[in-house]
């Protein structure tokens, strides 16, 4: 359930930016809370993940798993970030990469707890 929410929360995120990249619109409250929604759920996601590490039996899995889980948090803070300073249509562009890698990681954090749950 988690996931399914965290990826259309992520994927939203992703529309909205972009549609703020094609009206040359910068970074507002709106957009910022979507994305502490998604960064919310990220952490979520990361603390879940980390209980449940020890069921993932391959080593390679494993290293994968907690690779997306520790690096995810990061990923979408660090676009925010860089577009609250960065005042360019690029930077709602780096919102929405930022946002797509969020959707992508999670999917595939899914599908290795999938293998092994």
């Amino acid at each position: 359930m988690l996931t399914q929410v965290l990826v259309a929360a992520a994927a939203l995120l992703f529309v909205v930016a972009l549609v703020y990249a094609a009206i040359d619109r910068l970074i507002d409250n709106f957009l910022l809370g979507l994305a502490t929604l998604v960064e919310l759920g990220v952490v979520a996601q990361l603390v879940r993940g980390l209980f449940g590490l020890g069921r993932i039996d391959t080593g390679s899995d494993t290293a994968t798993f907690a690779a997306y889980l520790l690096t995810l948090p990061f990923v979408l803070a660090i676009t925010v970030w860089s577009a609250i300073k960065d005042k360019t249509r690029w930077a709602m562009v780096a919102v929405a990469v930022g946002a797509f890698a969020v959707v992508v990681m999670t999917l595939r954090l899914q599908q290795i707890w999938d293998l092994h749950a």
